[in-house]
């Protein structure tokens, strides 16, 4: 497992942007397929995106690729999430995840296909 620290969460108005970063831990990083997910209250976690070990860039919805943008940085051993027009419906627990070994045809998009976690940054977004 590698370990995962979220930074950048806090609360923000409707409309604004914000930039999530997510350090991680030891070797092997540019290898791991990585996540952003979140929880809201009483809700399950849901992937926001995800980026492949080569770059490629998911996203859960269209609306989510109109506003939000993932992204990594491999000589520093990281991954960002920068959101854009952000609205009430998106606060939420945010959470990093890492996938350390690569299956091919796994869902990256399933929670329970990602073995380590960070401890996950509260984004409020008030109306």
């Amino acid at each position: 497992q590698v370990q995962l620290v979220e930074s950048g969460g806090g609360l923000v108005q409707t409309g604004d942007s914000m930039r999530l970063s997510c350090a991680a831990s030891g070797r092997g990083f540019s290898n791991y397929v990585m996540g952003w997910f979140r929880q809201a209250p009483g809700k399950e976690r849901e992937v926001v995106a995800y980026i492949s070990a080569g770059g490629t860039i998911k996203y859960r919805t269209d609306s989510m690729k109109g506003r939000f943008t993932a992204s990594r940085d491999n000589a520093k051993n990281a991954v960002y999430l920068q959101m854009e027009s952000l609205k009430p419906e998106d606060t939420a627990v945010y959470y990093c995840a890492a996938r350390t070994t690569q299956l091919y045809g796994l869902a990256y998009d399933q929670a329970r296909n990602y073995d380590s976690w960070g401890q996950g940054t509260q984004v409020i977004v008030s109306s």
